[in-house]
């Protein structure tokens, strides 16, 4: 009789899997091929489902940086002389002897070069790891590289770069609002001159001026972007980079936004940075998510954002939970200082022209009597903003529990005609159709549901419950690892890269249960699926959350990974039990 009440709790938190689908062991379907694998090792290091997890006294090794930057380097050849537009000649530091580089070079992999499938040439030459499918007629004698291709946008260029860190760029419109505002400048890091400007900044300041209208325009002159019933993909940290937003637009998406960028390290010319702000031209509309604590850092970056980028629309970051933001000042903990936010929002909206969102959290503490969205979103229209996007969570709830939409509803209700896009919990269209219904939102915003089932998108356009088929969402992956080696690289060094964001998607990607394995449709996000098998061996691998799965799935579309490849997910998505006593700092990893 207990063991029945018990059964019947955990059922109340379970997702409910047709039972010829269920599996009664709670071990990894291929618990025994992986044990044999590790000879035997203790069963905490292999594949129980929801383990793969390494001892407290056994962290996962992870090599330094400076080891990884040696290995990339290795053997000293110049990847600039391989796209044929190196420029340092015989002062190069790195080699040119195509020999020495061949002699090291690893097998080609599998499969056709993603560039020379779409008809284009390969920029990446005698380094790219499909070199043999390349025509011969865009190489040279050496396989270097003859012209090369950039479909994408906002990049950062050498020369920007370089006037960004020697401190040659200025900014006329967002410096002359914040004088006029009375906002001290603070900004100076890596500033060689901050104080009057010198005859050579002088004429930079004219450069930038003759190219480049100093006229703001009013805020109500801005063109704005009705998101009433478009459906919108969140910014998403680590995983809303460029491959996934094309599979995303492929499966039906009206709005993208790229992940979030510190503004700080926007106007110090960080590569990295720069490279979160790249747009594939097949986003029609596209936004810029910034992030920081101060109005003059803020307003400065979208200034720049906007004269070097292509932007439809910007939006304040202001719900970020991360720590190292918040403590900064920046994120979530801009809830708590309604004048910085003020400053913010008036000076940015002054600066540029695309329009302005700005997305916030209910509150920063966990009470319900310190909310504090439904005061600020009805000042944020006077403040210059176009849009609020509202998570119906607090800063200290993070992503736990569930969002509380009736909290959004009263916010849409005292919102003074502000357009409003809700976000939280969205997982069918279903969701998204209730949750419109219900609260009155313009839109709503998919976060994680995207990373579960980007095909959400799809669902929600044809208003059907999708049973996508193992053979469809690999395909899916196909093109997620065909547009990774177009953004990142088809050369050893791209196709690694590419190896761990796909590594990093499938660890939310096994969270999926296939619509025809449930005994009630729709599946719930919040809500943890028995061990189940799927309808054949591929859709069985897919809802393994072991590690090592993952990195088969990935061999299966980018070869075998390199040796003593190891992999630790980024983000806790994959663990639905709670960890035991001594585990709780543990990570999942694999080596492959």
């Amino acid at each position: 009789t207990f063991r029945r009440r018990m059964a019947a709790k955990a059922d109340v938190h379970a997702i409910r899997i047709k039972p010829e689908y269920v599996r009664d062991c709670q071990v990894h379907p291929n618990e025994e091929e992986h044990g044999k694998e590790r000879n035997g090792k203790d069963a905490a290091h292999n594949g129980g489902r929801g383990q793969g997890r390494c001892e407290p006294d056994d962290p996962p090794k992870k090599k330094s940086k400076r080891q990884q930057k040696a290995e990339r380097a290795a053997p000293g050849f110049c990847t600039l002389y391989a796209r044929g537009n190196c420029i340092h000649a015989e002062n190069c530091k790195f080699s040119h002897d195509v020999e020495q580089f061949r002699a090291f070079k690893p097998e080609d992999l599998p499969g056709t070069c993603p560039f020379v499938v779409d008809g284009k040439c390969c920029p990446y030459g005698i380094t790219c790891r499909f070199e043999g499918t390349h025509p011969k007629t865009t190489e040279n004698g050496d396989g270097i590289a003859l012209t090369g291709n950039e479909d994408e946008w906002n990049g950062l260029s050498k020369e920007l770069q370089r006037r960004l860190r020697k401190n040659e760029v200025q900014f006329p419109l967002a410096d002359a609002i914040l004088r006029e505002k009375g906002i001290r400048i603070s900004y100076t890091k890596g500033c060689k001159n901050a104080g009057a400007a010198t005859e050579k900044e002088n004429e930079v300041m004219k450069r930038e001026r003759d190219t480049y209208c100093p006229t703001p325009a009013h805020p109500r002159e801005k063109k704005l972007i009705d998101f009433t019933d478009k459906t919108y993909l969140a910014p998403l940290t680590t995983l809303g980079n460029l491959p996934f937003r094309r599979v995303c637009k492929g499966l039906g998406v009206d709005i993208t936004c790229c992940e979030m960028a510190m503004s700080v390290n926007i106007l110090q010319g960080q590569t990295s940075e720069w490279a979160l702000l790249r747009r594939h031209p097949s986003e029609d509309i596209f936004g810029v998510q910034v992030c920081g604590g101060f109005a003059d850092s803020i307003a400065r970056s979208c200034e720049l954002v906007e004269r070097e980028c292509q932007v439809d629309f910007f939006d304040i970051n202001c719900g970020c939970p991360i720590d190292l933001v918040c403590n900064k000042g920046a994120g979530a903990s801009l809830l708590k200082s309604g004048k910085r936010l003020e400053n913010i929002l008036r000076c940015t909206s002054s600066v540029v022209r695309a329009p302005l969102m700005v997305k916030f959290r209910t509150g920063y503490a966990d009470r319900e009597e310190e909310r504090v969205a439904h005061k600020l979103i009805p000042l944020t229209k006077d403040w210059g903003a176009s849009m609020v996007t509202l998570h119906g969570r607090t800063r200290c709830q993070r992503y736990s529990r569930l969002a509380d939409w009736e909290y959004i509803k009263t916010c849409v209700e005292q919102s003074n005609g502000q357009q409003v896009i809700g976000n939280g919990d969205c997982f069918t269209y279903t969701d998204y159709e209730r949750c419109k219904q219900e609260t009155g939102v313009n839109t709503v915003m998919v976060a994680r549901g995207a990373l579960i089932k980007p095909w959400i998108f799809t669902e929600i356009k044809e208003q059907r419950h999708w049973d996508i088929s193992a053979n469809e969402r690999m395909d899916l992956l196909r093109s997620y690892c065909k547009y990774g080696l177009e953004h990142w690289g088809s050369d050893s060094r791209g196709v690694e890269t590419t190896r761990r964001f796909l590594l990093e998607w499938l660890s939310f990607l096994c969270r999926y249960v296939p619509v025809g394995l449930l005994e009630r449709v729709p599946q719930k996000m919040h809500l943890k699926p028995p061990p189940y098998v799927g309808r054949n061996d591929l859709e069985t691998l897919f809802a393994s959350n072991n590690p090592s799965d993952w990195v088969k799935i990935s061999s299966m579309l980018l070869g075998p990974p390199p040796e003593n490849f190891i992999f630790v997910p980024k983000h806790k998505s994959v663990g639905w039990a709670t960890p035991s006593k001594g585990t709780g700092s543990a990570v999942d990893q694999v080596e492959g």
